[in-house]
């Protein structure tokens, strides 16, 4: 029975605020562009601005029309796509959705992609009399033509990232791919060109077959994907970056639960977005956002900061496989 004490002891406030290089979160919950429309979709059942951020669709310089269907598959633990950043281009953006985005009041992240680092440029010189809160460059979809270039070359990344740093004066993430030798490299050229923080990962290249027709299951071929498949590659790329790269991490891949959120923070994400769950759960960010206090009191802390990278590593139990060993 609980003591009078006890009773009227209130519990400690936590603190679920978090620092991205100059971009400041209220919490650590965002929502993934392309997971979750341009908001006005999930409005009626998700309180827009208790989210930490939300991230529309990428959209890019002109229109597209994206590949042709099938377009997503169904896999066993996610799924598998290849939208090919279907949108209507940078004009319609902000004639159409930007002024519905603006009036929620939410913290919107615009997510930017191109074919090259003009486009990047191109696109902060649009958005950047909007005052935009932040912006993401996804220089890592896999699903167009040439959409990792400049994921998987440091010197690119770094081009495009210093690019858009010299039009925009918003805060910026760069989102990463993991279809490359080293995401630190990557990581660590997008911080030095000014990034105020990456995201880690986007999708993971894979593909579906349908073997008694003989044929791929998407058009593309070949599509990204997501979800509780890729949760481990994602928190090993966020672990790899955490340990060679001074800069804040935006954790994603696979994230539906407290325990999955806190994966991601003991690794050394500062902050998470929550991708292919909204399709099957879309009430998921405000619930984590619910539980993220008695997470962090079960550790004994205060703050959701105090949980970051705080990963034990057993000596017995290198980071780096030894010669010889599994892989």
């Amino acid at each position: 029975m609980a003591t009078a004490l006890e009773t009227h002891t209130p519990k400690t406030e936590i603190d679920l605020s978090v620092q991205l290089g100059r971009l400041r979160l209220k919490n650590p919950i965002m929502v993934a562009s392309g997971t979750f429309g341009y908001a006005k979709e999930m409005a009626d059942i998700v309180d827009l601005r208790a989210l930490g951020g939300i991230l529309p669709k990428t959209i890019t310089r002109d229109s597209r029309p994206g590949n042709a269907p099938w377009r997503t598959v169904e896999i066993s633990a996610g799924l598998l796509n290849a939208i090919g950043l279907d949108n209507d281009g940078i004009d319609y953006f902000i004639e159409n959705h930007w002024p519905y985005l603006k009036s929620t009041g939410a913290d919107i992240v615009v997510s930017v992609a191109g074919k090259s680092h003009e486009d990047f440029v191109y696109l902060a010189q649009r958005l950047a009399p909007l005052g935009l809160f932040a912006m993401e460059l996804n220089i890592s979809c896999p699903n167009v033509s040439g959409g990792i270039d400049f994921g998987s070359d440091p010197q690119a990344c770094y081009n495009v990232v210093s690019g858009v740093r010299a039009v925009i004066d918003c805060p910026i993430l760069t989102k990463l791919t993991p279809n490359v030798t080293s995401i630190a490299q990557i990581a660590k050229a997008a911080y030095e060109a000014g990034t105020d923080a990456v995201t880690c990962i986007n999708t993971v290249l894979g593909m579906s077959i349908d073997w008694r027709r003989r044929k791929a299951m998407l058009a593309n071929t070949v599509g990204g994907m997501s979800g509780p498949a890729i949760k481990p590659i994602a928190l090993r790329c966020v672990h790899q970056v955490a340990s060679s790269v001074p800069v804040p991490i935006v954790g994603v891949g696979g994230i539906a639960t407290i325990d999955d959120a806190m994966e991601f923070f003991v690794a050394g994400a500062s902050a998470i977005q929550i991708g292919t769950a909204n399709y099957y759960d879309p009430m998921v960010s405000t619930r984590l956002i619910e539980q993220l206090p008695g997470a962090i009191r079960e550790l004994g802390l205060s703050s959701i900061r105090e949980c970051v990278k705080t990963l034990q590593i057993s000596s017995a139990n290198p980071t780096k496989p030894q010669p010889g060993s599994p892989k």
